[in-house]
């Protein structure tokens, strides 16, 4: 791969905060706290392809009712060319699964896709980006993640780094037409490094759902990334 920055400003960037770290007893309350996020991002685990289980596809269905804003289901499970077209089916905007866990991510993506869901890709910190390029063209989205998926509050691994540049140079090219998002230990710090590298979608739990005003963390991390887009650009 090469280790190259983004030569052209990505696309503006989305803050997805990640109700992982939000208080499971007061969801509905917890989306309206960040209002104005371009994506809300909810982690789906099965305890089969992570050791965790969190929520599944009826909490997905009662969100859907209390906010407009897209949500982005990441979905940690085994099977997903069984389970994930159901989550596009219910409304979610962008809906993500693991190239680990699918024997054939292709026809995942399409079935995504016709039932109305962008489709999105994640890959573990330890996943090579290289053998995914050519199919990426059936997606809407690359997860680069940079933690280990199953929990959250987990430190950014920023050795992955090289697949988002990857990512967005193949995209810069014209080989691609994806978001890059990267997802796990996305702080005010480390959304600098991401954003420099080329992701444009930043998943953030702690960072929104910690801070005293949810929204305003969003509005910073956007602000930091999008300064890193500008600092990028012009070197």
């Amino acid at each position: 791969m090469t280790a190259v920055g983004p030569k052209l400003a990505p696309v503006d960037p989305y803050i997805a905060p990640s109700i992982l770290s939000a208080d499971f007893a007061r969801l509905a309350e917890e989306v309206r706290a960040v209002e104005g996020s371009d994506w809300l991002h909810v982690d789906v685990m099965d305890n089969h392809f992570v050791p965790n289980l969190t929520l599944g596809l009826p909490v997905v269905q009662s969100l859907l009712k209390v906010t407009d804003i897209p949500m982005d289901c990441h979905l940690m499970i085994a099977d997903p060319a069984r389970w994930a077209p159901g989550y596009a089916e219910a409304g979610a905007h962008n809906v993500t699964f693991h190239a680990e866990a699918a024997p054939d991510p292709v026809a995942v993506a399409r079935d995504l896709r016709a039932a109305g869901a962008l489709a999105g890709l994640a890959i573990k910190p330890g996943t090579p980006l290289d053998p995914y390029v050519e199919i990426l063209r059936e997606f809407d989205t690359l997860l680069v993640m940079t933690v280990e998926p199953g929990f959250g509050g987990q430190s950014f691994i920023a050795e992955v780094l090289p697949k988002v540049r990857e990512a967005r140079r193949l995209v810069n090219t014209g080989h691609l037409n994806i978001r890059v998002e990267v997802d796990g230990g996305v702080t005010e710090d480390t959304i600098v490094a991401a954003a420099e590298a080329g992701a444009d979608t930043f998943v953030a739990g702690s960072a929104v759902y910690g801070a005293a005003d949810p929204a305003e963390a969003v509005r910073a991390l956007r602000d930091r990334a999008r300064a890193s887009f500008a600092g990028a650009a012009g070197r």
